[in-house]
């Protein structure tokens, strides 16, 4: 078996962004034709067409059969929902590692490589949940300068059919017309909106990260109980997480997150979408006034049962790869 040493020999920073990469893009690739669903829900407008309210099987219904090819029409936009998901899960790990450290060591200056008291070797244990939060606060808005450019396209290419006038056949070619036609700001429309979004991912680690604590501590305490060998070791980054745990704690922690900020995910699709002021309003304040005056409440939460179908399948896939990878990777590197 591989000693702690030899399985330290990755950084965690590294570790944290090639679980994220790796997580990312595996959910990405399972629930896509959801992000379909749910972006085109977002970007529906009642008052213009009240006849055709879209629901999560008549979109899939008119992927699959108004095409001769359902499976591309299922997977349009692929490209930058893989890359953008990808590149958001690894930076965002990435970041929220360093963020981490960094906040250890403000409030330990003198513990450098000190474990904080867990046993692990990164100090976590000296976090609180307020330090999770602002960890994965700073992460996100970070990752969110980076990947704007790629949730504009993304958004684009997933409200049209690539046969309607004026849609991106492609990524590459989106990129292009988006810059010619509109200009580099174009790049980062929404992001306003995006930054106050971030907030989902840091309220969902917020949730995660101490509850994750908490199961190893009743862990190591039941181990004690009963004698097992290890058992008042390590706070939880040298031990894998079961599955089954995973899968709870991820959920509690993405519902929560998911039921204090949707709205905003609307409001982003809107403002990155096609025309966005023509079609929404000008600015967030034109989008949030039309969106109230045409549908109150009930609009700023459109598509939101096809997201949270999406959402908790691709949050399992993330968390399991992601716990997974982060637990075996350093000893298949050291192996």
């Amino acid at each position: 078996m591989t000693d702690s040493k030899n399985a330290g020999e990755l950084s965690p920073a590294l570790v944290e962004t090639v679980a994220g990469l790796s997580a990312g893009s595996m959910a990405t690739l399972i629930v896509h034709p959801l992000d379909i669903v749910k972006t085109r829900m977002q970007i529906h407008r009642s008052a213009t067409n009240p006849s055709a309210q879209p629901t999560t099987v008549s979109v899939l219904r008119s992927l699959a059969t108004q095409s001769d090819k359902p499976i591309a029409a299922l997977y349009r936009g692929l490209t930058p929902n893989l890359l953008g998901n990808a590149t958001s899960w690894a930076s965002f790990f990435f970041f929220k590692s360093r963020f981490e450290r960094g906040i250890v060591l403000l409030k330990s200056p003198r513990s450098g490589n000190n474990d904080g008291g867990n046993g692990n070797g990164n100090g976590r244990g000296l976090l609180t949940p307020q330090d999770f939060f602002a960890a994965s606060l700073l992460a996100g808005a970070a990752t969110q300068v980076i990947t704007n450019p790629i949730w504009v396209l993304k958004t684009r290419m997933l409200s049209s059919d690539r046969n309607a006038a004026g849609a991106y056949p492609s990524m590459w070619t989106g990129a292009t017309r988006l810059l010619r036609e509109e200009g580099f700001l174009a790049f980062y429309r929404g992001l306003g909106v995006g930054m106050l979004a971030v907030s989902h991912g840091a309220v969902q680690f917020a949730v995660y990260d101490p509850a994750r604590r908490i199961y190893f501590r009743r862990r190591r305490n039941k181990e004690k109980r009963m004698g097992i060998k290890g058992g008042g070791g390590g706070g939880g980054d040298d031990k894998i997480i079961s599955n089954e745990a995973t899968i709870v704690l991820s959920t509690v922690s993405k519902l929560v997150a998911g039921a204090t900020t949707y709205p905003l995910q609307v409001l982003r699709s809107r403002l990155q979408n096609y025309h966005a002021e023509e079609q929404f309003g000008s600015g967030v304040r034109g989008v949030v006034r039309q969106l109230w005056l045409e549908e109150g409440v009930r609009g700023f939460y459109r598509g939101i049962i096809p997201g949270v179908v999406r959402v908790l399948p691709a949050t399992w896939v993330t968390f399991l790869v992601y716990e997974n990878v982060k637990f075996y990777l350093p000893r298949w590197v050291a192996a």
